[in-house]
């Protein structure tokens, strides 16, 4: 797929759009539509009832309001204590938390996000939750501000799409993770051909859909970065009345899209082990320089 918006474009709006949803959430609001929501739900299908009510409770409430997945990595990815995470785009916290509580106080979750407003609320998540295993990076996902072998695993919630250099973004993640370290994430994905009027809208894209990579590349570009083991497993697959929700107000011709985009677009978890032993694979991307002394260490 030829990305079709540049780079500098998709991470200003990106950036506009998660910053303003970020303070939307500080003031009372939730992230997608202005409005404090009765329950873990938003105004998209992609992000409605993400988590249960036990891990809910696990979590400060602003940081549940700020979710704008499209999965929950936690509930699937197996964690144990005394690992490493990191959470690629982690926003207000939310799944970083959650996974702090998993690793337990021997274990370390970090979150890296390259928005300043959704920094402030990750960090003012983490004091109400108590945790002291949690720090939150600023930086973006293509250039990760950690050495490398350094994480266990690497869990992302429907941020891989809105890159437009994901093959960047994964070679960087294989080159942090550890040999036999895990990449357990929750993205948009995609079957077969996509209307071009879907692809070619940056706030389509922002939005989680027009990036969204096709099943069969998103295997090929973690395969190419040097992963293994690589595995799609869809959790949400969106029909004709979903893409009406996720069409709808972006000047398109919904009903035609809509009937055209059926069973076209779902959520999933993607799974790819780093091997244990070395790897002939070169991963291409140039060292990243650490964003303070404390991250230096493995």
């Amino acid at each position: 797929m030829r990305d079709t918006a540049s780079t500098p474009d998709i991470k200003e709006v990106v950036k506009e759009k998660y910053g303003q949803a970020a303070l939307r959430v500080k003031n009372g609001g939730s992230t997608c539509c202005g409005a404090t929501p009765a329950s873990d739900s938003c105004c998209d299908p992609i992000t409605t009832n993400l988590y249960d009510p036990a891990q809910a409770a696990q979590i400060p409430q602003e940081a549940l309001l700020a979710s704008l997945g499209c999965g929950n990595p936690t509930a699937l990815a197996q964690l144990h204590a005394g690992e490493v995470v990191l959470d690629l785009g982690s926003g207000g916290g939310i799944d970083v938390l959650l996974s702090a509580r998993r690793v337990g106080p021997t274990g370390k979750a970090y979150g890296l996000d390259m928005t300043d407003e959704m920094l402030a609320l990750a960090n003012q998540n983490k004091r109400a939750s108590g945790l002291t295993n949690v720090e939150f990076l600023k930086g973006e996902i293509e250039n990760i501000p950690l050495p490398d072998n350094s994480v266990d695993v690497i869990i992302s919630n429907c941020v891989i799409n809105l890159s437009a250099d994901k093959d960047r973004v994964l070679r960087e993640a294989f080159r942090v993770l550890k040999p036999g370290g895990r990449f357990a994430i929750s993205d948009v994905v995609t079957r077969g051909e996509i209307a071009p009027a879907i692809r070619q809208s940056i706030l389509l894209w922002v939005g989680c859909i027009a990036g969204a990579l096709e099943e069969s590349e998103y295997r090929a570009k973690l395969a190419a970065a040097g992963f293994e083991q690589v595995n799609v497993e869809p959790t949400r697959i969106y029909r004709v009345d979903d893409a009406r929700e996720f069409l709808a107000g972006q000047g398109l011709d919904v009903d035609a899209l809509a009937r055209e985009a059926d069973e076209k677009f779902m959520s999933a978890f993607v799974r790819a082990l780093k091997p244990a032993g070395p790897s002939l694979k070169n991963s291409g991307a140039e060292p990243a320089s650490c964003c303070n002394p404390t991250c230096c260490t493995s």
